[in-house]
């Protein structure tokens, strides 16, 4: 069943906008109750609450007209349906109708079987605009045209070393992407062109987009492999059974070189990395392979050079089996759920079981310090307060035992949770802060606006209306209307001046409008007020 559209009916007359209420049959059409409005100004209000799916407005109105109204709503909601009504045949006004691409110009007085068609046909294009947006198959199609893309983006993310998430969210990321990397063992290899030997005729870059598809073509009939381009080069990701393959896979791509050099002209170089059960350390390899592409200058080109058998004192890989573990417990120490902290430390700290040595227990207990420490610093943390004003941090861990280190550990992270939480609490608590005091010393300002003040804290309005809402419970307009008729309450009561110098004192321009937004919020006008005459 289709949603009900949010409808927002902006006049100065009311009698207008009651009549079409009354006589629109909204619930039939697909429309929930209008929302009404009695100028643009206020409109803009209401809507920067609940955005409205249609708007119907007039044009003649006091403090902002339906015209600017329509431009307005446009520049922040552009999806936001206009239908502008009124009592004047001008073509300049239907000319501005049309450039603001407003549904419909509809003169008044209005006919309800006019306006229930335009409804109608509004509502249809509502429901069109959502189909297309959940069109499934067009979305899937959309998905698998970019799929390949996409893959080599992923691709390249594990030989840069970006691809060191969660075993869990490694998973999410395969089946997302459809890609099938089953190994169990895994090698990168560079495939190099020369940019010097270019056949006459040929560019460097249709040269190897050449070899690339010759490649594709010929190392596939032999091996499990992907392909993609980063910084220039092809570079093959090449799934295997055993360990000993290497081999085959390096002379595969030596005869490769050969064929290239035969078919294309080209002078191809192919390094061949170091194997790796974990396709998240795939950028060792990748480095392994680059490694042996530089060794030409020995070796010599149009070959395969394997990192392996020419500099294995260059296949140590910095990378430990923890360091996943480690980096969700940072993860959860950023987050403020202290429960998910305590169990990946648990998690991390079930390694602790595995040493069979005090030397190699101390060895881990000390490089967990000093992982914290990085942590803390670069996080701009307290490191007394981290550590509790221990004066030698290291001393204390080796000489815990295991549950004890376990326990030490977690409280730490507890309290860098904690330090983290309070200060981005701080953090938004002192930008709520500086913008209320820039409203309290600035709200006679007539220009005063959301992006005023984001102007002057140096921050988009999207990110300060969030804060700001969330901290107060209200919008800044809402904000800056309550400071502005709380002065004017205190000038009214407080000085016997007229209206409209109190209007301009508190940063209204217009004195009807500055009557009209004082009896919204008090109930009766500003004259009464001094009277001593309250609404209710």
């Amino acid at each position: 069943m289709s949603r009900r559209y949010s409808v927002m009916l902006v006049d100065d007359e009311e009698e207008v906008v009651k009549t079409i209420v009354r006589t629109i049959d909204w619930d039939a059409l697909g429309f929930s109750m209008p929302v009404l409005a009695g100028n643009g100004l206020e409109a803009l209000e209401l809507a920067e609450t609940t955005p409205p799916d249609v708007v119907m407005t007039d044009i003649q109105m006091p403090y902002m007209d339906g015209l600017t109204l329509s431009r307005r709503l446009k520049e922040t909601w552009p999806n936001t349906k206009v239908i502008i009504f009124s009592g004047f045949d001008e073509f300049e006004y239907a000319k501005e109708a049309i450039r603001l691409q407003a549904e419909e110009y509809i003169l008044k007085p209005v006919n309800s079987e006019e306006l229930s068609r335009v409804f109608a046909r509004i509502h249809e294009a509502l429901e069109k605009e959502e189909d297309e947006q959940r069109n499934i198959k067009k979305l899937e199609h959309y998905y698998q045209d970019s799929l390949p893309l996409m893959q080599e983006g992923f691709y390249t993310s594990l030989i840069e070393g970006r691809g060191m998430v969660s075993e869990k969210e490694y998973e999410r990321i395969l089946s997302d992407l459809e890609i099938s990397l089953d190994g169990p063992l895994y090698v990168v290899c560079v495939m190099h062109t020369s940019t010097t030997h270019v056949p006459e005729g040929m560019s460097p870059r249709l040269l190897a987009l050449s070899v690339r598809r010759l490649a594709e073509e010929r190392l596939r009939e032999e091996w499990r492999v992907r392909f993609f381009s980063y910084l220039s080069n092809t570079v093959m990701i090449v799934e295997m059974d055993r360990e000993e393959e290497l081999t085959a896979l390096v002379d595969s791509c030596d005869k490769f070189c050969r064929l290239a050099g035969s078919l294309t002209k080209a002078v191809v170089t192919i390094g061949v990395g170091a194997i790796t059960k974990d396709p998240r350390d795939l950028s060792y390899s990748y480095s392994g392979a680059r490694s042996a592409i530089s060794y030409r200058v020995i070796y010599g080109t149009a070959k395969a050079i394997s990192i392996q058998e020419i500099a294995p004192g260059e296949l140590s890989f910095s990378r430990t089996d923890d360091e996943e573990q480690l980096k969700e417990v940072f993860k959860r120490v950023r987050l403020e759920d202290a429960d998910q902290l305590r169990e990946a430390v648990d998690a991390y700290m079930a390694r602790t079981e595995e040493f069979s040595s005090v030397q190699e227990y101390q060895f881990f207990a000390m490089e967990l310090v000093s992982e914290i420490y990085r942590f803390a610093r670069n996080n701009k943390l307290d490191l007394a307060q981290v550590f509790q004003d221990s004066e030698d941090v290291y001393s204390l861990v080796v000489r815990l035992e295991k549950e004890d280190l376990r326990q030490w550990m977690c409280d730490t992270c507890l309290v860098m949770q904690a330090i983290l939480a309070e200060q981005r609490l701080s953090n938004s608590q002192s930008f709520v802060s500086k913008a209320m005091d820039y409203v309290n010393e600035n709200f006679a300002d007539k220009e005063l606006s959301v992006e005023k003040v984001c102007s002057h804290l140096g921050v988009s309005a999207a990110y300060f209306s969030t804060v700001f809402r969330k901290e107060t419970g209200k919008p800044f307009t809402a904000f800056l209307t309550d400071v502005r008729m709380n002065r004017a309450v205190e000038l009214l009561l407080g000085q016997n001046e007229k209206t409209y110098i109190i209007a301009e004192a508190v940063g209204y321009s217009d004195p009807n409008y500055f009557s009209y937004v004082f009896k919204k919020q008090f109930g009766v006008s500003p004259s009464k007020y001094r009277q001593g005459i309250r609404a209710g």
